[in-house]
């Protein structure tokens, strides 16, 4: 009989334990771009540079992890020695930024769900070729008309993109441009 109860008692024990008032996980929302944001690869401040930035909630860590350009955001989630519970992925959405010097501090895309134009005539922040995020298809393609580069999804995007230094564009003898025609 003793041995009934242990039995019931550790039984009941684990399910108590297995209960949880939490539920399922709520989808983390994107916290807005402030002058406290430092870009995880930088380490300088993200608003001191122009284009898309990107940010990462990571499991339940309170915090963002920032990125100066949409593109890191981007090779985080490729680069195996980085933490791989990533709980939202977020970009400017730059269909709704006031200009390409200010993407804007709460206009931000699920990065998986946002269409982005690679290899445009257009540099990112740190002057690398950047992955321009839009939350519509049309803003995206109508952005590559005026600055060439192709649309793609996320799951498009090219590991060699990100990672390496990027397809620069046709070298027409100009200089690549470091702002671009948003509208």
């Amino acid at each position: 009989m003793r041995t009934l109860l242990a039995a019931l008692a550790t039984a009941f024990a684990l399910a108590i334990a297995g209960c949880s008032d939490e539920g399922p996980a709520q989808p983390q929302k994107p916290f807005a771009l402030t002058m406290d944001a430092i870009g995880r690869y930088c380490g300088m401040n993200v608003l001191e540079h122009p284009g898309p930035k990107g940010q990462i909630l990571l499991g339940k860590i309170p915090e963002p992890i920032w990125f100066s350009s949409a593109r890191d955001a981007v090779a985080f989630t490729m680069l195996p020695e980085e933490p791989k519970n990533i709980a939202a992925i977020y970009v400017s959405d730059m269909a709704k930024a006031e200009s390409w010097e200010k993407p804007g501090a709460e206009n931000w895309v699920e990065a998986r769900q946002a269409f982005y134009v690679i290899a445009s005539a257009i540099r990112g922040g740190m002057g690398a070729p950047e992955t321009v995020p839009f939350s519509t298809q049309a803003a995206a393609a109508e952005f590559a008309g005026k600055n060439g580069g192709q649309v793609v999804s996320f799951a498009d995007i090219p590991p060699a993109y990100v990672l390496g230094p990027g397809e620069a564009p046709a070298d027409d003898g100009m200089p690549p441009q470091t702002t671009g025609s948003l509208q």
